[in-house]
């Protein structure tokens, strides 16, 4: 049996966890949110939330929720540069009162809504389907804008890494964010905007070859900071991907050269793409692109353009190579094994194998 746990060790501990953590709840009437939103004060369509996709019977439901007075969860969001609210979790509430507080077509424009909305299927104040919020009685519309909410705010206070803990245990209860939607959110910025940037760039979608659900889910842009994040801190890798890439967003964040980074990645992308003679990179029988191995490749053509070393003409069958994919297969997170595959990648590229 394990031995129990220090009672002091266990305060000491939770004392220290909780101060990464600043939170503050406030309660705002609905039409204050709705103003918020307006406003640009409140960023309800941020990058990473899934877009707006309830059906006006899932919005009548909820604003007969609120008419009721029926208990609302809260709305979860997260401080940023110049004191901007970001939805993590409400987007579809948030939506919901904009689009049913909208007196025409141009608000309603506002949640992606092309007229305000329609009170259809309610089962207890029935009285009302049928309505839009401007053709209630006057003291209705005062009576339901003045309903309170409650929000949850995420200081700016707080630790960049607990900020991307919150939001990926907010993520397992409901808006199911990738990894790198969440960073996307935590660490805003320069560096952000950059790796944002780069996965645009056409030569990746022409080889980089994703999983209908992976294509608008921040996988490209995950691809982007890898490459960065391996070619100029492979050392500091510990097999933790996640926490690894998180801590090279921070890094990034402080000290990077926009201009030779970005000169580097472009010729190694087009490098890579001529390679691939711009077609999917693909092993045979293989339907989407083996993230380690492109990664890798991809990382490996970096380090060949910094050393001025030239690219060689590649075999046809040079991704069936046998030591590539011993290193890049599953649990081969781990340094030495990225160091195998970034060895036998640049081999293979630059005709030394």
């Amino acid at each position: 049996m394990s031995e129990s746990p220090s009672l002091e060790n266990l305060e000491q501990q939770l004392r220290g966890e909780r101060g990464r953590v600043d939170v503050a709840v406030h309660n705002f009437s609905v039409r204050e949110l709705v103003r918020m939103i307006a406003d640009e004060e409140l960023n309800a369509s941020p990058s990473y939330q899934r877009k707006f996709r309830w059906t006006e019977t899932d919005e009548s439901l909820f604003v007969e929720s609120v008419f009721l007075g029926l208990p609302i969860p809260p709305i979860f969001v997260a401080t940023n540069v110049g004191f901007q609210w970001e939805v993590v979790d409400g987007l579809q509430r948030l939506s919901t009162l904009a689009h049913f507080l909208a007196r025409d077509a141009d608000e309603s424009g506002m949640v992606d809504r092309d007229e305000p909305l329609r009170l259809r299927g309610l089962e207890k104040l029935t009285e009302l389907n049928g309505c839009t919020f401007s053709e209630l009685p006057k003291n209705l519309q005062v009576y339901f804008g003045r309903q309170p909410l409650q929000v949850t705010s995420l200081t700016d206070k707080s630790d960049l890494q607990a900020r991307f803990d919150v939001f990926e245990r907010l993520n397992r209860g409901g808006i199911q964010l990738t990894a790198q939607e969440v960073r996307a959110c935590v660490y805003q910025g320069r560096f952000n905007e950059f790796i944002d940037d780069l996965s645009t760039d056409s030569r990746l979608g022409d080889i980089l070859k994703l999983q209908k659900v992976r294509q608008d889910d921040g996988t490209r842009a995950e691809q982007v900071l890898k490459f960065f994040a391996y070619k100029n801190h492979k050392d500091e890798f510990d097999g933790k991907v996640e926490t690894f890439l998180n801590k090279y967003m921070q890094v990034a964040g402080h000290d990077f050269n926009y201009t030779t980074e970005r000169d580097v990645f472009d010729k190694a992308l087009g490098a890579l793409h001529s390679i691939c003679d711009g077609k999917p990179f693909l092993r045979k029988q293989t339907p989407v692109t083996p993230l380690v191995q492109f990664e890798a490749c991809l990382v490996a053509a970096g380090q060949l353009v910094e050393e001025g070393t030239p690219f060689a003409q590649v075999s046809p069958d040079w991704l069936e190579d046998a030591e590539l994919r011993a290193s890049t297969g599953a649990g081969t997170n781990t340094r030495s094994m990225l160091r195998r595959r970034l060895k036998r990648a640049k081999e293979l590229l630059s005709g030394a194998a």
